[in-house]
């Protein structure tokens, strides 16, 4: 008999999302000059909801205290920690992009998502259920999108405060009296977003796909 699962770590990633979540509402106070954002605010809204849904999710999600689940759930999150480590290093070198071979940043994106493959292969062996695979691929992507935006928000941190926003639209249209400022943090913010909402949208993928290549090669 097993002596229980591994920890999902939800305490702690709980504790991220609270975290980002309160660094990105530093980022963009004021509030209401954030609304200004590209989108009519959505730039920086849509990371703020993500991270709310993300927070009720890993409350919901570890409801379930069957032992297969929790023990699934928990290899998406110890795959998850490294390819959340190779999202960050993919934003560090987003802000050196130079020195480096140019295939290096969607390399290690590539890595990320094999990682999330992994993971759901690992969770469908569970339960020999693909479903469980796609669910340990969500589960895996969504521990390492946190971590990931984690790393953007302290690069905006560290940027400095935000410029005074008086025209976004002319400023980030890309126009040649585009502000530089502005452009970088709606580049960040949806970068975050993109961690936030389309990781796990290919973690759902790749975990899919990983668990029916498995099951037709058994």
């Amino acid at each position: 008999m097993g002596t229980g699962a591994p920890p999902t770590l939800r305490t702690p990633l709980i504790l991220l999302a609270a975290a980002d979540l309160a660094v990105l509402g530093m980022r963009l106070w004021p509030w209401p000059e954030a609304m200004n954002l590209p989108g009519n605010g959505t730039t920086g809204l849509d990371p703020a909801i993500s991270l709310l849904g993300y927070i009720v999710l890993i409350l919901w999600i570890n409801t379930n205290k069957q032992e297969p689940f929790q023990r699934a759930l928990s290899m998406g999150t110890m795959l998850g920690l490294p390819a959340g480590l190779l999202l960050a290093a993919n934003v560090v070198l987003a802000v050196r992009p130079t020195g480096h071979p140019g295939f290096l940043q969607p390399g290690l994106l590539a890595l990320a998502g094999v990682l999330w493959g992994i993971a759901g292969l690992r969770g469908s062996r569970v339960e020999a259920n693909a479903g469980m695979g796609l669910i340990c691929g969500v589960w895996s992507a969504m521990v390492s999108g946190l971590i990931g935006c984690a790393a953007v928000l302290a690069t905006m941190y560290l940027a400095g405060p935000p410029p005074e926003i008086q025209d976004p639209w002319k400023q980030y249209q890309g126009l040649a009296i585009g502000n530089p400022e502005t452009q970088a943090l709606v580049h960040s913010l949806n970068t975050a977003t993109g961690f936030l909402l389309v990781g796990p949208l290919v973690g759902a993928a790749m975990g899919l796909m990983f668990a029916f290549l498995d099951r037709k090669s058994v």
